[in-house]
């Protein structure tokens, strides 16, 4: 795991690379070409984890010198793809995955990229041809942030090595800022919230052409195809099989390191299945199973039973961090600059904290369960969208039985089913004035501004991540985890991911997304998601020997959550009042003050939760101060 930075026509700047030395404290690299269209800048920091000699420096160059390689991510299958090519005649002077992947490029070109099995964002400098070549892999685990503007075009791993540059302006893209306060959503098209930073988006490659002393051509292509794989029909039992093996190849690839492993543990299915893998595996590959999880205090969030179970069920180290309010007073600022844009929830610090001991405790490479919720199905709020389905295709009975399972198992009131499912079967026209006037009853008219009401009506986060894609809006379970996978949900929650273990020096790894993985849970049957109120049967099902029985039989969810509302409402309250305060002061225009007090003031009272919402608010305050960002 690395930071880069590529450029073509502008200036070299080597500060765009030490900008993010915390991406990579085992070295920096930089080496600039030129071009008809101006001077071409490689720069690269290293994070040391396969063959962590020097050998394995970047820019890395194939021996003819004709392509110069800078590269972030871990390529899993470099050692098939190694034994490959030297089958076919190619040599190698390193045991790096860096030059399997440049050997790939070199003979097989953009059709490397199906045989690449990672996470992955890559600029290849092919200086024969003058041409740029930038790579995101299939889901998009690792940034790639591109630039265009007067004479050139640049990429980087984060958004603050592109500020300043001609097109990366310090201000606001109002349609983003709009989704992120409305639905506290981010990274889900390809603008970003700065106005002119764009990224690449996960399975998307870019070409620069620098061969016209006049300009730089830029053309970005779709390298992965998000058609859904065709999963023949299969019992539950051969779902779960399969799923198996598919999980435990995933495991053996992703424990690949020259480097200590280990472990995000938060007591949920997902992370306690790779644990649970982990612990049958690591003795070939490591010695020792360490985890790392956030407790907390207030019991209403607190999954510490789970995760001793787990704990206990596979003889690993644990290290528990008990993140506390001062944390949000003492860290905001700084996670908001890694993170480079507002963050939509506390959690984000439960997780900073997880990252901050790994770190302590020497584990440079931690595996997490980022996707599984996603491909699966796995949050409560799939449920309208199956059970829509299930009144499309008339079966009332299957209807009845999950709505009575979840009243049951889970509480949830039947009236307010049937009112998420009337919402789910709406036509959408009318869900689009339903969503108009539910957010209008949230909001006490406090984006009702001149600088808002400029940029027109906004339709929902999500069919804004859906179309721009190309991705139908979600109707059913296999078309809403088509666009949580690919638009909405995991590309947000793998930018934070990223920023956070990368603030730390640390790999993040994701098991479930596995590219086979993927498209073998895409394609399945929602029933095999779904089953009354049980969410992620095919887990629960295949590692059921893996999982202990409190947690393989849970049926909450709750991920890194924090007593956000308690906090907010209590030592929280001051930083949430001066917040409040100081973003209507720093980004003036954008909110409607009155609005925002009366939701302030409603919140404190009890009268309303709206506490994630007055986050928002004071978090992007603090993201414009930070990196001096202007409403217009």
């Amino acid at each position: 795991m690395c930071g880069i930075f590529a450029s073509v026509g502008f200036a070299p700047e080597r500060e765009r690379i030490s900008i993010v030395a915390h991406r990579g404290p085992d070295g920096e690299g930089w080496e600039t070409r030129s071009s008809p269209a101006g001077p071409v800048a490689l720069g690269h920091r290293r994070l040391a984890i396969i063959d962590t000699s020097e050998a394995g420096r970047q820019p890395f160059s194939d021996p003819s010198g004709r392509f110069l390689l800078t590269y972030n991510g871990e390529i899993y299958n470099y050692r098939e793809l190694r034994e490959e090519l030297i089958a076919l005649g190619d040599s190698f002077r390193t045991h790096t995955d860096t030059e399997v992947l440049l050997a790939a490029w070199r003979r097989w070109g953009e059709h490397a990229l199906q045989r690449l099995v990672g996470m992955f964002a890559f600029v290849i400098w092919d200086d024969k041809e003058k041409q740029l070549f930038a790579v995101r892999d299939r889901f998009g685990i690792k940034p790639l942030y591109w630039v265009e503007g007067q004479g050139g075009v640049a990429f980087a791993s984060e958004i603050k090595q592109l500020l300043d540059l001609p097109g990366g302006e310090r201000r606001m893209n109002l349609p983003r800022v709009h989704d992120f306060l409305v639905g506290g959503i981010s990274n889900h098209t390809a603008e970003t919230m700065y106005a002119g930073i764009r990224q690449l988006r996960g399975g998307e490659w870019a070409v620069v052409d620098a061969q016209d002393s006049a300009r730089v051509r830029i053309t970005v292509r779709r390298w992965h195809d998000m058609r859904r794989a065709s999963v023949p029909s299969m019992s539950s039992d051969e779902a779960a099989e399969t799923f198996r093996e598919l999980m435990e190849q995933s495991i053996r690839l992703h424990l690949r390191a020259d480097v200590p492993v280990g472990a995000c543990l938060s007591g949920g299915l997902d992370s306690s299945a790779i644990v649970g893998l982990m612990s049958r595996i690591l003795p070939e590959e490591h010695q020792g199973l360490h985890t790392v999880s956030a407790c907390f205090t207030d019991k209403s969030v607190d999954e510490k039973p789970y995760m001793d179970a787990v704990v206990s069920a596979t003889d690993a180290t644990p290290h528990f961090v008990f993140p506390k309010p001062e944390d949000v007073i003492d860290h905001a600022n700084l996670i908001t600059w890694h993170q480079d844009e507002p963050f939509a929830s506390t959690s984000i610090i439960a997780q900073w904290c997880v990252f901050a001991e790994a770190q302590r405790t020497g584990i440079k490479v931690m595996l997490d369960g980022q996707g599984s919720d996603e491909i699966l199905a796995g949050y409560h709020f799939c449920y309208p969208y199956h059970l829509a389905h299930l009144v499309r295709q008339i079966r009332l009975g299957a209807f009845l039985s999950t709505i009575m399972a979840r009243r049951r198992e889970q509480g949830r009131a039947v009236a307010s089913q049937f009112a998420q499912v009337a919402f789910a079967l709406a036509p959408r026209a009318l869900s689009d004035v339903m969503f108009k006037v539910h957010s209008e009853r949230l909001k006490h008219r406090w984006l009702d501004t001149d600088v808002l009401n400029a940029i027109g009506r906004q339709p929902s986060p999500l069919r804004t991540a859906a179309e721009s894609l190309g991705l139908p809006s979600p109707t059913d379970v296999a078309s809403l985890c088509d666009v949580m996978t690919y638009a909405s949900n995991l590309p947000m929650l793998l930018q934070w991911e990223d920023r956070n273990s990368m603030a730390h020096s640390i790999e993040a790894r994701v098991p479930f997304l596995d590219h086979r993985i993927v498209e073998f849970a895409l394609g399945l049957e929602a029933e095999h998601k779904l089953a009354g109120a049980e969410t992620k049967k095919v887990l629960r099902q295949a590692l059921a020997d893996v999982l202990p029985p409190a947690v393989r039989d849970r049926r909450d969810k709750l991920g890194f959550a924090t007593p956000e509302s308690n906090w907010l409402k209590g030592p929280l309250r001051p930083l949430i009042e001066d917040g409040v305060a100081k973003t209507l002061e720093t980004c003036p225009g954008l909110l409607n003050g009155t609005g925002v007090r009366r939701m302030l003031d409603d919140f404190l009272k009890g009268r309303d939760a709206l506490g994630s919402t007055l986050w928002r608010i004071v978090n992007l305050g603090i993201w414009a101060d930070r990196f001096r960002i202007t409403v217009a």
